[in-house]
């Protein structure tokens, strides 16, 4: 079995790789290290990739950008994957707004040179999208908050389990990230349903885990944990620092990717995140965090909160475990910080 993920270096696309591979998938991975130039020399992941060869039995790199369309096409017709995980994006909401072309045409034009490559060579090949959360723009700071002392959390107990599906996504401020994410994910969606293709977008949360290169304007808990231990100051931008995110690790994220692709279904939507038990607030995080490394996070408040940002965002994973009822959390919030206590310290 051929498994193609895009994104490869990065740090949901290097754990579907790990993970398929321990099942004794071959794995083909597709990245150009495109985080070096959106984010500069801290968000470089040639180290992920030298690991990834380093340990991966048969893992194949291929150095593609996913702009690309005639080498996209060109890729899939001779591989020929049995399953496709697109991770590869754009991911910074600060940043795209510097670089709005760029940041369209990786997320949503190399989306749709993926989806229609996907239709000509393998057309029945399960495609899993890595969408965000960010889908519903500002949208969910209009729900009812209450404020609790160390974080913000859903005053309406119709959210008392987080965010739904069935969330709109309209009448929203996304920042051009968000938007270029939305046009995307409808795509993506729009290919299930229009062609009969096996698709699915999973909204992501807060992805995390020891393997992510996290940066200021990417990657929360890695960028803070980073901070922490180098004792630079982390800047925590508005709403009192009681925003809160939930996460969860990249490894119950492959796994449930495993869960869709032995059964996949059609133009489905998924909110995949830590849920309520893994969420926390920055300050919260800061003292998890703390309690691992040994040291107080030395940080700022800037009283302006960034574009398009969520107060409080927690995944409702119900319709999740309803379809696959063999897939559930199975990392704990303070056991995904310690692991990145750890990864920082040893790179």
């Amino acid at each position: 079995m051929k498994l193609l993920v895009t994104g490869s270096s990065g740090l949901i696309g290097s754990e579907v790789c790990v993970h398929f591979s321990a099942l004794g998938w071959e794995i083909h991975g597709v990245d150009n290290n495109q985080r070096a130039v959106f984010f500069g020399p801290q968000g470089d992941t040639r180290w992920n990739q030298e690991r990834l060869e380093k340990n991966l039995p048969g893992f194949q790199h291929h150095e593609l950008d996913i702009r690309d369309r005639a080498g996209v096409l060109a890729l899939l017709q001779k591989v020929k994957p049995d399953a496709i995980v697109h991770t590869a994006a754009q991911p910074s909401h600060d940043r795209a707004a510097a670089i709005p072309f760029d940041d369209f045409d990786t997320n949503a034009v190399g989306t749709l040179n993926l989806l229609e490559a996907t239709r000509q060579a393998c057309p029945n090949t399960p495609f899993v999208h890595m969408s965000t959360n960010k889908v519903y723009g500002d949208r969910p700071n209009t729900i009812a908050l209450k404020e609790l002392e160390t974080r913000w959390d859903y005053a309406d107990p119709a959210y008392e389990n987080g965010i739904t599906e069935e969330f709109s996504i309209d009448q929203s401020k996304h920042s051009l990230f968000g938007a270029s994410k939305v046009a995307a994910d409808v795509m993506v969606q729009e290919y299930g349903r229009y062609f009969d293709m096996p698709t699915c977008c999973l909204r992501g949360g807060c992805l995390t885990g020891p393997n992510h290169t996290g940066v200021e304007l990417h990657g929360f808990l890695s960028y803070l944990v980073k901070c922490n231990l180098e004792g630079k100051e982390y800047r925590v931008f508005g709403y009192k620092g009681k925003q809160v995110r939930d996460n969860i690790h990249s490894h119950d994220v492959a796994r449930f990717i495993e869960e869709f692709i032995k059964a996949p279904r059609v133009a489905e939507v998924y909110n995949i995140g830590g849920g309520r038990n893994n969420s926390c607030s920055i300050y919260e995080a800061f003292a998890i965090a703390a309690k691992f490394s040994g040291k107080e996070q030395i940080h700022t408040y800037v009283d302006e909160n960034r574009v398009g940002d969520h107060i409080c965002y927690i995944s409702d994973l119900s319709k999740m475990r309803a379809h696959y009822p063999g897939w559930d959390i199975t990392i704990s919030l303070e056991e995904t910080i310690g692991q990145i206590v750890e990864a920082w310290g040893r790179r």
